[in-house]
């Protein structure tokens, strides 16, 4: 063997466990769900060919489209603002003025490596059903009536949505603060002597720069609303998968497939999910892409 192909032996050798490693828990899966979605089984029998049948009944069945529409609501009103809240704190933190940054830069991020099952502690203790609660007093101040957080129709969403805001507002916004240090300041510097204040340096330099950050985090942030499990799973316990308030699509697909058996549906459901999420975070990186554009006058 010429040493030519020993070197490419051994660099293919190197990589190999990376590509066996995916194609067994990544690539494999991914392809098994699909071909199941064509398949009648309940994880124990043989398979039996449907066709689309799966697709039908999923398509066909009211509470898959009600667990699409909490999540669509839970997306938007936990994601939408903890981007722009994100860019506003992270603003601030990049401000030279503020003190202690770096205690505050941590604060932030805490929330996002703090447990799940701790996190579901505090806001199911916050968001507790009785008159009591923290969340109940607050409201009360406001003359408002006790609401029953984990059972109410828009109870549930609001409390899951503030906590999905409260884990990841801090990921986002370390995000943005490192695309923020990236921007030089001779523009800013530049800007200032040319008499533009604050806000329009906001608007004009600090959007349009970060608008690679941008475009990333409203990508993840699509793709991961969509495939939201964890924290409705998590904060409403048992009765999670018993009640339609706050289903989202993976909690209907890993009902269907754990608790009622039918693996087919499951995976049926997995596939649409796929379609949605690419065609969601194709729209959203498509309009998030004309931040900073300026648009051709007219001669």
């Amino acid at each position: 063997m010429s040493e030519k192909k020993k070197d490419m032996l051994s660099g293919y050798l190197y990589i190999a466990p990376f590509f066996i490693i995916f194609a067994i828990i990544g690539l494999y899966p991914a392809v098994f769900s699909i071909v199941l979605a064509f398949q009648k089984w309940n994880g124990l029998g043989a398979m039996e060919y449907v066709g689309l049948n799966n697709f039908s009944i999923v398509l066909q069945d009211p509470l898959f489209w009600k667990s699409l529409y909490n999540t669509v609501v839970i997306g938007l009103m936990g994601t939408a603002p903890q981007l722009i809240v994100g860019i506003i704190l992270a603003f601030f933190l990049n401000m030279a003025v503020i003190r202690f940054t770096d205690f505050f830069r941590v604060t932030i991020f805490m929330p996002y490596i703090t447990s799940m099952v701790a996190v579901a502690l505090v806001f199911g203790v916050f968001f507790s059903s009785s008159e009591t609660a923290l969340a109940n007093y607050l409201i009360g101040l406001f003359g408002l009536d006790p609401v029953s957080w984990k059972t109410s129709e828009w109870g549930a969403k609001i409390a899951i949505s503030l906590m999905v805001f409260w884990r990841w507002v801090g990921y986002n916004t370390i995000i943005y603060l490192a695309g923020l240090q990236s921007i030089p300041k001779d523009l800013y510097e530049a800007a200032t002597i040319d008499g533009a204040g604050k806000v329009q340096q906001f608007f004009h330099i600090t959007i349009p720069m970060l608008k690679p950050f941008i475009i990333l985090t409203v990508f993840m942030s699509t793709v991961g609303a969509l495939q939201l499990f964890a924290e409705p799973a998590v904060f409403l316990g048992s009765s999670a998968f018993n009640r339609d308030e706050a289903m989202t699509v993976v909690m209907y697909l890993y009902r269907d497939a754990f608790n009622l058996g039918s693996f087919g549906t499951a995976s049926a459901t997995a596939v649409l999910l796929l379609i949605i999420i690419v065609g969601a975070a194709a729209l959203n990186t498509w309009l998030t892409s004309g931040i900073g554009r300026k648009k051709k006058r007219k001669v």
